[in-house]
């Protein structure tokens, strides 16, 4: 089923190309009481009637495939004949004017409906006179077929809102009188379907406007076909079968959930590119695909177990559109999380080089402050020792002999030191009890004379 096939349809719901024949109505109350059965010739209808008839049959084909129209298929069994199917199509013939075939549908929907409230079954019939086109789309002024079809949409019947309004005979406002209205249709069908701009008896496109409450009831039991899901359960379906496999780990469930949508989506991507015909089939996922597809994504092997015996279990033999298992959000939210795990390991590695880079310097700042510590120590305990052996050399030069006088000046001195000069750099000035020391170190194999005495120390 193509989506411009159902554009070319609803594109003739308008005035000027409309080629409904007829329409039939029957309104349910809440007790599934039948209140009113009409036939309408829809030519005939007032302009006001014409248009909003029109526009709830218009929205039987809107939406979106796969998610609010479905392609329903009958089964496909020589030995086995499906009575729906051949009901709908006497209905088609009919043209809706054989009241029998008309009231058994009726009775069939009302019974089968899952609906709480008032509801109105509507049936159009027309028939298209499909011109055929080029394979550039170009029209071509000659009949390839006639597709004739029967369309239903069923209408929940709602009290309107409660409020005031103006009466202008009385002049007055007052409370105005609520009506029973129609609404849009939640449900409905198109048989048989317009697949490839031709008809399809065992086919049947099927209206949904809640794509999580489809009533397979009317699928199954008043259309005679095998219920289908919806893109939306389908993807949230799969989500629940994958990160069920995984009840004690969460965030492990929520890394391979993701990495299955990437590599889903890569596949989807590479069988575009490889076929890049807007009307190729969309790719499908066989059982053998899922297994496939969850060994790339690493899953643990008594994991894909569970995951492929869940999947069957809830899809059957099904074959699934890839496309539908997408999950949009989920693939957003896997780049997002990628490129934030890229940024926090750049950071890190941008961490590690810095405290790197500041060990490596504080090494060398601490290396270089010590050998210059080293260095000036050397340089001042040189100083230092220079300095005083400068200082006691002076002094010695300028102390007289003892025994020698001065014809001018003669000088006394309390302490007279005379020392070799390696032993004046170890001449050191201390306090000793308070008391001014001159205190020279005496080894035990050096000799000392102090007045003319020796070894008195």
């Amino acid at each position: 089923m193509r989506r411009k096939d159902i554009l070319e349809l609803k594109r003739r719901f308008k005035k000027e190309q409309c080629t409904f024949t007829k329409m039939c109505g029957c309104y349910v109350n809440g007790e599934k009481h039948t209140i009113l059965k009409f036939r309408e010739s829809f030519l005939n209808l007032d302009e006001a009637e014409y248009f909003k008839y029109l526009e709830i049959a218009k929205k039987v084909l809107s939406g979106t495939i796969g998610n609010n129209i479905l392609e329903l298929n009958f089964e496909a069994n020589e030995d086995f004949t499906n009575e729906r199917q051949i009901s709908l199509m006497q209905l088609k013939n009919s043209q809706l004017k054989d009241d029998a075939l008309v009231g058994n549908l009726y009775d069939l929907i009302i019974a089968n409906y899952d609906y709480t409230g008032n509801f109105l079954i509507l049936f159009f019939h027309d028939a298209y006179d499909v011109i055929s086109k080029t394979k550039d789309n170009m029209r071509i002024d000659e009949s390839e077929e006639v597709y004739e079809y029967v369309l239903c949409a069923i209408c929940p019947v709602s009290l309107s809102e409660p409020g005031l309004r103006y009466f202008e005979q009385q002049n007055e406002i007052k409370a105005r009188i609520r009506d029973w209205v129609v609404e849009s249709p939640t449900n409905g069908f198109v048989f048989p379907a317009f697949i490839d701009r031709s008809s399809d008896v065992n086919s049947i496109m099927y209206y949904t406007k809640n794509v999580k409450d489809t009533h397979t009831e009317l699928m199954e039991n008043v259309l005679g076909c095998h219920s289908k899901q919806t893109a939306t359960v389908q993807k949230e379906t799969f989500q629940s079968i994958i990160k069920d496999s995984f009840s004690l780990d969460e965030n492990k469930a929520d890394k391979i959930f993701m990495d299955i949508q990437e590599n889903l989506s890569t596949m989807i991507e590479e069988y575009n590119a490889l076929n890049d015909d807007a009307d190729c089939e969309p790719i499908s996922l066989t059982k053998k695909d899922i297994q496939n597809l969850l060994i790339e994504s690493e899953v643990p092997r008594e994991i894909t177990t569970k995951i492929e015996n869940s999947y069957v279990e809830n899809f059957g033999d099904d074959i699934t559109l890839a496309k539908n298992l997408i999950d949009a959000k989920a693939l957003k939210a896997n780049v997002q999380r990628k490129k934030e795990e890229r940024l926090h390991k750049q950071v890190e590695i941008l961490t590690a080089r810095l405290d790197q880079v500041k060990q490596e310097n504080t090494i060398d700042n601490e290396t270089h402050l010590s050998t210059e510590v080293k260095d000036d120590n050397v340089v001042l305990e040189e100083a230092s020792t220079t300095d005083l052996e400068e200082t006691l050399e002076t002094n010695l030069e300028k102390v007289p002999d003892a025994h020698s006088e001065d014809n001018n000046v003669t000088t006394h001195y309390d302490v007279i030191l005379q020392v070799k000069p390696e032993k004046v750099s170890q001449i050191k000035s201390q306090i000793i009890n308070g008391q001014k020391c001159i205190v020279i170190p005496i080894n035990d194999n050096e000799q000392t004379t102090v007045n003319g005495i020796d070894n008195l120390i």
